[in-house]
């Protein structure tokens, strides 16, 4: 039973309430830079992970969503009963939530990067110890934000993605089309050679990864179906609108900074400031007043995308708490049923990330493609189980009542199937490819301390879940939650319990 019905949660929710928080999550603007580093095949990139990989996920996504019972919790319900098992739900989801940890800090490091441009003040973003403490205090502020409800936070999602997002992304293209269409010179050559990327050299196809960063979470808005008006018919054409369009704006973006900065210029953290300033000035020096404004916007786009994904995966793991998976006091929510023990925790794995990366990984451009490559990593750990499970409830779950299916009957079903998993498996061992924007020992450095993260980021679920039958222990019979398995190959549901 999910938890609108067990406890009156009402579907407050909107169509475009939930899209603004769908789509806050899985586009911004501070992935562009990345992006440019692969010059002309950005392009190749992003549509060879939007075609294999962002649309196949957001496909399985609605139909894993749909299936009757399944809905809470979000991946811990869609891979706990695929697979009939809790904690390998437990698992998924916390790999969803564990890797927005790290992904928090690549965020906050770009609004650092772009408030310390704005305001002139470089020490805010070169000195370690005074990022991590400007870090810290932009989470916090913005957790505290997010106390109010999902009410709350889908309205600020609206506007973070209107003004932070949308607009600041269209000007920006208009402004950077003019540019070009004045002849200019441009940084990047285009054609058919420089379209596809320099297989012969692996290096080139590490950004792979980044790309694959850029498409995920458009599950993570999954623990919160309950909420949304009409799920049935919203889940699923929000899907397909986010796909189609974050392969557009992330295409364009990438290459407006490709052709505007020269690639030995680029600074990951805040090149997107280095491109506004550029054009600006290129076309009045007085426009710098310009140049705030739409910085301002850009880290309002920002503040959403963070305040949407910290109550997003906490959501789906105060839910795993209420099945026996952690203590239960970590599923207490206050009267808007905000998860805060669990945004208490998640604001500790915060600091600790923040500590490493900041004073780890020998800050700049190794500490940001540290954070995006873990990210990507322990994401993609997630979607593996994810793909495991539709394979599952494709195969032997044929019967199971859903309100929607991917189009096309079993045949196209495996083959999205089948390119999304691979897809997945080739973005996972190209993540451990340093960069060739890496030289000297910052290839060293990434490696060392990207292998040590993730095999932490392995051991905790592990630990635990090792404690399940400790927690069970501590929470009435009357007040567990069960997963109720329902795959069978004909229809007499076969229920079991996921508590033993």
């Amino acid at each position: 039973m999910s938890r609108s019905n067990s406890v009156g949660v009402r579907r407050n929710l909107t169509f475009f309430g939930f899209f603004a928080m769908t789509a806050s999550m899985v586009m911004a603007m501070y992935e562009y830079p990345s992006f440019a580093t692969s010059q002309f095949a950005v392009v190749f990139f992003v549509l060879l992970g939007g075609i294999f990989w962002f649309l196949p996920t957001a496909l399985i996504s609605a139909e894993l969503a749909s299936v009757e019972g399944w809905s809470e919790g979000g991946v811990f319900g869609w891979v706990g009963n695929a697979l009939h098992s809790d904690k390998l739900g437990f698992m998924a989801l916390f790999f969803q939530w564990f890797q927005i940890t790290v992904g928090f800090v690549t965020m906050c490091y770009f609004v650092i990067g772009m408030l310390a441009d704005i305001f002139g003040w470089q020490a805010m973003n070169n000195v370690p110890w005074i990022k991590f403490l400007f870090v810290l205090l932009l989470f916090l502020l913005i957790n505290l934000c997010q106390l109010g409800g999902t009410k709350y936070t889908a309205n600020i999602a609206k506007w973070g993605f209107l003004i932070g997002i949308l607009l600041t992304s269209v000007i920006f293209f208009i402004v950077a089309i003019t540019y070009l269409a004045q002849g200019n010179p441009v940084q990047i050559k285009f054609g058919a050679g420089q379209f596809f990327p320099n297989f012969s050299n692996v290096g080139t196809l590490t950004i792979f990864a980044t790309f694959i960063l850029a498409f995920e979470g458009v599950e993570a808005s999954g623990s919160h179906i309950d909420e949304l008006e009409n799920p049935n018919r919203n889940y699923p054409l929000v899907m397909l609108i986010i796909v189609i369009l974050a392969i557009i704006l992330d295409a364009l973006g990438g290459l407006a900074v490709a052709c505007v900065i020269p690639q030995q210029q680029l600074s990951l953290n805040s090149g997107i400031f280095q491109t506004l300033q550029f054009l600006m000035y290129h076309f009045s020096p007085t426009l710098t007043w310009f140049i705030d404004i739409m910085s301002v916007l850009i880290v309002v786009g920002v503040v959403a995308e963070i305040g949407s994904w910290a109550v997003g995966p906490s959501a789906g793991m105060r839910d795993s708490a209420e099945y026996g998976m952690m203590p239960k006091w970590i599923s207490k929510a206050n009267r808007h049923d905000v998860p805060v023990n669990m945004l208490i925790i998640q604001f500790v794995v915060f600091v600790m990330w923040d500590a490493i990366l900041t004073f780890g990984g020998n800050g700049g451009n190794v500490s940001f493609l540290v954070a995006t490559t873990l990210t990507t990593l322990i994401y993609l750990v997630c979607y593996l189980l994810m793909y495991a499970s539709y394979f599952k409830l494709i195969f032997a779950g044929k019967n199971l009542k859903r309100s929607y299916n991917v189009p096309g009957g079993i045949v196209v079903k495996t083959v999205v199937a089948v390119c999304g998993t691979l897809t997945s498996l080739f973005a996972f061992c190209m993540s451990f490819t340093p960069s060739t924007a890496l030289s000297g020992n910052q290839t060293t450095i990434f490696l060392v301390l990207l292998i040590i993260c993730f095999i932490i980021s392995i051991i905790i679920p592990l630990v635990i879940t090792a404690f399940h039958k400790q927690y069970v222990k501590g929470i009435p019979a009357d007040q567990l939650k069960l997963i109720h398995y329902k795959l069978v190959e004909n229809e007499q549901a076969s229920t079991q319990s996921a508590v033993k």
